[in-house]
């Protein structure tokens, strides 16, 4: 089994994008994952039927018992999270802002604080033409968004078992989500543009890949809206032996393809072509691992 992950340093480069094109054009049999959990976006371009849903527990989170509680406030004043209120003559958590440190169980004279397992988000189960997909939904305000992501990838290997390819479409950023996306994985395609953010990102990017000894392939989005940037990257590629798949074209047809929720790959124009050569070149690499 081979995993792939496209990855990026900041938001916005076109990750998912191309991973719903490859989702489509590469051949082999795959299961799909979005790990990128806050912000899950890859089923608005696979048209996804979907299945079944799971609930996700994360961290334990406090629980008050408000028959036990005696009001003395001891709780609100040690959570340094501010995750406990004063409600009327008792005091209640705030769920959102409950980081499931425990202290207030260790202070609460009374015991009447526990902590309990709790419902962060959703696991979603779809099909769709390119393969299955699994995705995730965090509840607004909840973290375990790394634990999320090692679940959905935990989910798609008993599922799926004997599929030869897993292609993920990663979070943005280095957090946790990330780490938790590119560990134990074979290749990352890492998904920059040419603006200074994003070479900045880029560079941090590379840095913790290669920590994990992940091999890591290059695409440049919008390649032509600052060549000197281009260069710089191309360059920074060269020095870290870093493979560069391709580079895609600004093309307004991608934006005609996202509104229509269709991968671009689908439609005549520039960056579908360049995507398509993509897939090309990475599929002659995955010929040879």
């Amino acid at each position: 089994m081979i995993q792939i992950a496209v990855v990026s340093g900041k938001g916005g480069t076109g990750k998912t994008i191309l991973t719903a094109s490859l989702a489509t054009l590469l051949s082999q049999d795959k299961v799909l994952i979005d790990a990128d959990v806050d912000a899950a976006n890859l089923s608005l371009l696979l048209s996804p039927t979907d299945l079944k849903t799971q609930e996700f527990r994360g961290m334990d989170g406090a629980v008050i018992d408000t028959k036990s509680c005696i009001g003395c406030g001891i709780c609100a004043e040690a959570c340094v999270y501010d995750a406990i209120q004063k409600v009327g003559e008792i005091y209640e958590v705030v769920p959102y802002r409950c980081e499931g440190c425990g202290t207030c169980t260790i202070v609460c004279p009374e015991d009447a604080v526990s902590m309990k397992s709790r419902i962060t988000g959703m696991i979603h189960y779809a099909d769709t033409s390119a393969g299955p997909l699994l995705y995730g939904s965090l509840t607004p305000g909840s973290g375990n968004s790394g634990l999320l992501v090692h679940r959905l990838r935990q989910e798609a290997g008993l599922l799926h078992p004997d599929v030869p390819l897993v292609l993920i479409d990663g979070p943005p950023g280095i957090g946790c989500p990330l780490i938790s996306t590119i560990t134990g994985i074979q290749i990352a395609i890492l998904v920059t543009e040419p603006s200074t953010s994003a070479q900045s990102d880029l560079q941090r990017l590379i840095t913790l890949c290669r920590s994990f000894r992940v091999r890591m392939f290059l695409v440049i989005n919008r390649s032509d809206v600052n060549q000197n940037i281009t260069e710089d990257i191309l360059q920074v590629a060269a020095e870290n032996e870093i493979l560069v798949l391709g580079l895609i074209p600004f093309d307004r047809t991608v934006l005609n393809a996202t509104r229509q929720g269709v991968p671009v790959t689908r439609m005549s124009g520039a960056a579908s072509e360049a995507i398509h050569e993509i897939t090309q070149n990475l599929s002659q690499e995955l010929d040879h691992i």
